[in-house]
Formats: structure tokens, C-alpha cells, sequence
């Protein structure tokens, strides 16, 4: 998963209270502690069905469309990209259509750009942020999804995640992947070296890295080679801290950047981030660190592996599964600890957008808005569905069916990722913006004020005032 884009679109996503998200993330985690040890392949009894509501017999209609040619583009690699295959292989055997996969470039807009440019648009492209929509909206671009695609994503989505596929009222996005970004990942045999247990709220995260350090391995992972991930610290302690109005007022730009809670979010973040030691290979080797080598090295090693923790999503799950660790067992999870009053919950997602309105195109769209879409790719593990008509049990383990469920409970009860909601110049573009500046901060977290400066002038300029 990544971060980007444009302005104003997540604010049609219905807004939360407190005691909301703190129902919300109490849930999760009960569901991630119930199911912490379980190291059963499966997604639970054959006769549980979890919040799955798809009928026997269920079944999209899709057209035939023998002889059409179909170009999906995303920014998805190596497993992420091939599970996704699998799913377009089934739209092909349905439909009769062929579809080929174009591997993208971050930010996927340009990408998308010079592809128009050029002449040669997909018919369909993955975007990974509401603001990434919007652009593509403005700039004529995008299709609005026809009837059969509009029925199908009224059917199995809740509101919210409708909303923030909308653009001025028209639906014009399938959140067909979404990511709990709430989520810390451990090493079960580190802390148990450790005598460590799981922390419910930061300063419980401090003392447990502390625990671990004291135990002889570093504790954190941090991917910072990847400023999305940087962002998604940030947001996490933020929401807790700061609570959710504040959160909104940012993501949007109503206050700046030089806000007091924002010196606050980065001087907490600085208690692990300026911590060379609690940081494998310290701000420089975490600078040079990729995501996925940043999950990797934390289940990797034996009883020394290079970190004991490593923060991301629910799809941490897929890189986890290229090492010998087994998730519920060697690899646990718990909620991102509470910061402030409650704990966060951030989610983020990858909508299909059509960019050339065909009988194809929009029926592809369609599919992805399926429960049997939403099924092919949850069986294979490392992806989380926002649909809620299909069948969790399908879910490879019991940590991701527990995850996906309590996302489903949320219903529009949810913050989405706030880089996502921002220009894609600021909030998702490699070296620049918030990705730079927090990559700059992590090596440098003394310096907040000058962070919060770089911050809010990239901002401001992004925003357009």
C-alpha cells in the first residue's frame, strides 16, 4: 500500500466521535488479542461465516466479451501484483475478455499522464488515494462508473466507503483493497526473550522497547527508504493525540502545519524516531531501508533478528509470508498503542478508476466490486477487503479474518489515511513534500520546528494558499 493525493474528497466520508473510534479500536483489539496465538491456516470453522452475507449461489452478471482487450494499470509488485492476476484471470475466464496487468510508477497520476499523453490510457487504473481520483476527475480523465458498477458497490459497500469514491456527488471509484493501518507487527519469540507483553499505550511502547532493547535486539523497523511510511506514523500518533476534528482540519489544510499539535505529534514521534538505538542501523540504515526489507529483517535472524517490532498494515502479511515466520505464532500483531485518549484507526485503499468508458471497462469494474472479486484475492492472505458481502471464513488465517471483520464493523466509522487526502505534490510524491520532510526529520528529529516549517510551506503551496 501507498500514500498521495488530492484535497477535499475523504471529507465526504462520515465523520466519527470519540467514544465512536474508541468503540471502534476497543473491537480490534479484542479481535487481535482474542486471536493473537492462533496459528490455524484456516479462517475459522467451516460453519463460521464471520460477517459475510453473499447467498449460496450468488453470482455477478457480467457480459460476455469475447474478443475485447482489457490494460489494468497499478503501482502492485512482486506477490501483491501476482494474487491480483488471479483475480483478473477469473474476469477473463467469466467474460472471455483478455486482460493484461501494466505495472505502474509511483506517483501512478504521472504515470497515468504521460500514458494519456502518449495515447495509450488504461482502461481501468488502481489508484491508491481519493485525491489521486480527484485529479483524475479534473483533468477529464476519469469515466463515472456506469449503472451495473454503481448497483454493485451500493450493494456490498457501506456508505462511507462509497463516498470517498465520489467525486461532486458522481461515483467514479471501487475501493476494491483496503489496509487497517492501526497495526503493530512483533516477533513473538523476541518478546518473549524479552519478557515483554503488548502495549496498550505509547508509554507501554516504550517501556516494551526498552524491554527488548535490553534483550539484545533493536526494537523498531523502520522502512524509511519509503516516506509513505513515515507518513503513516505520523498519522497514527496524530488521530490519538490530537483526536479526530484535528486530524480532519489538517488532512484539509484549515490549520497549518505550525499548529501546536503538530509540534506535539513530532516531538512524541521523536521519542523512538531520535533513539538511534531503539531504530535498526539507526536514522541512516532506516533511511536506506525499503518497506518490505523492513518486515522481512524483523522475522528473519533467528533468535537475532534486526528488530524486534516493525509498524505497517494488515498487508504486512505478504512479506511476512516470503520469510519462514508464521503469522499467529512467530508473527503477532497488536492495535497501534493510544497516544492520547484512544487508540487510532487509520485505513487507506486502492480504488479501481475506468479511464476509457467501455462495455469492458465498466464491467471490470463491476467484478471488482464483487464479493467473488473480493474472495479470489482473500483466500490468497496479505489483502483486506472493505466489501461485506462476502464470506471472511475465506481468509487464510484467523489475525487477517479478525482484522477484516472488525473493519466491516466499522461501517463508516473510520479515519482514512490523511497524506492520501492531500495534493499528490505534498502528500505522495518520493522526494518531496511530506514524504521528504519527514524522511529529513527522521534523521534530524530534533529540529521540529524546522520540520513543522518545511511542512506547512509545502503545504501551503500544494494547497494553493
Amino acid at each position: 500500500m501507498r500514500t498521495s493525493s488530492t484535497i477535499r474528497t475523504r471529507g465526504t466520508v462520515k465523520r466519527t466521535t470519540r467514544a465512536a473510534a474508541a468503540l471502534a479500536a476497543g473491537a480490534l483489539a479484542f479481535s487481535l488479542t482474542a486471536c493473537g496465538g492462533d496459528d490455524d491456516n484456516g479462517g475459522g470453522d467451516e460453519g463460521d461465516k464471520g460477517g459475510g452475507k453473499q447467498q449460496p449461489g450468488a453470482s455477478v452478471t457480467l457480459p460476455k466479451l469475447d474478443g475485447e482487450s482489457l490494460e489494468v494499470a497499478a503501482v502492485w509488485t512482486g506477490t501483491e501484483q501476482e494474487n491480483f492476476k488471479k483475480v483478473l484471470a477469473e474476469f477473463e475466464k467469466r467474460t472471455g475478455a483478455k486482460v493484461t496487468f501494466v505495472p505502474a510508477q509511483d506517483p501512478i497520476i504521472n504515470f497515468l499522464g504521460s500514458k494519456i499523453a502518449g495515447g495509450a490510457p488504461p482502461d481501468v487504473a488502481m489508484l491508491p488515494q481519493p485525491g489521486a481520483i480527484k485529479q483524475a476527475v479534473d483533468k477529464g480523465w476519469a469515466k463515472p462508473l456506469g449503472a451495473e458498477a454503481t448497483k454493485e458497490l451500493g450493494q456490498n459497500y457501506s456508505q462511507g466507503w462509497q463516498d470517498i469514491g465520489k467525486v461532486d456527488g458522481k461515483q467514479y471509484g471501487v475501493y476494491y483493497k483496503a489496509a487497517n493501518k492501526s497495526l503493530i507487527w512483533y516477533n513473538a519469540q523476541v518478546f518473549e526473550n524479552a519478557g515483554a507483553a503488548e502495549p496498550k499505550t505509547w508509554d507501554e511502547l516504550l517501556n516494551t522497547a526498552q524491554m527488548v532493547y535490553d534483550s539484545g535486539v533493536t526494537p523498531f523497523s523502520v522502512g524509511g527508504a519509503d516516506g509513505w511510511t513515515l507518513t503513516d506514523w505520523f498519522e497514527n500518533v496524530y488521530l490519538s493525540q490530537a483526536g479526530p476534528e484535528k486530524y480532519d482540519q489538517l488532512a484539509k489544510h484549515e490549520i497549518k502545519w505550525t499548529d501546536p499539535s503538530v509540534k506535539e505529534a513530532l516531538t512524541t514521534l521523536a521519542e523512538i524516531w531520535g533513539k538511534k538505538d531503539f531504530v535498526a542501523g539507526g536514522a541512516s540504515g532506516a533511511l536506506q531501508t525499503e518497506f518490505p526489507a523492513s518486515v522481512t529483517q524483523t522475522f528473519t535472524g533467528g533468535e537475532q533478528p534486526k528488530a524486534g517490532m516493525v509498524y505497517e498494515g494488515d498487508f504486512v502479511q505478504v512479506n511476512i509470508g516470503e520469510t519462514k515466520a508464521k503469522v499467529g505464532t512467530d508473527a503477532k500483531v497488536f492495535p497501534f498503542p493510544a497516544v492520547g485518549d484512544t487508540a487510532p484507526v487509520v485505513s487507506g485503499g486502492d480504488a479501481a478508476v475506468v479511464f476509457k468508458d467501455s462495455k469492458a471497462a465498466q464491467a471490470l469494474a463491476t467484478w471488482l466490486a464483487s464479493p467473488e472479486a473480493a474472495g479470489i484475492q482473500a483466500k490468497l492472505g496479505g489483502f483486506l477487503s472493505p466489501n461485506k458481502s462476502f464470506d471472511t471464513s475465506v481468509y487464510p488465517n484467523a489475525v487477517q479474518k479478525k482484522i477484516a471483520e472488525s473493519l466491516i464493523a466499522a461501517g463508516d466509522d473510520f479515519r482514512f489515511d490523511m497524506s492520501d487526502q492531500a495534493p499528490q505534490a505534498f502528500g505522495g510524491t518520493p522526494g518531496k513534500g511530506e514524504w521528504k520532510t519527514l524522511q529529513d526529520f527522521l534523521k534530524n528529529p530534533k529540529d521540529v520546528a524546522g520540520a513543522q516549517a518545511k511542512l506547512e510551506a509545502d503545504a501551503a503551496a500544494a494547497y494553493g494558499g
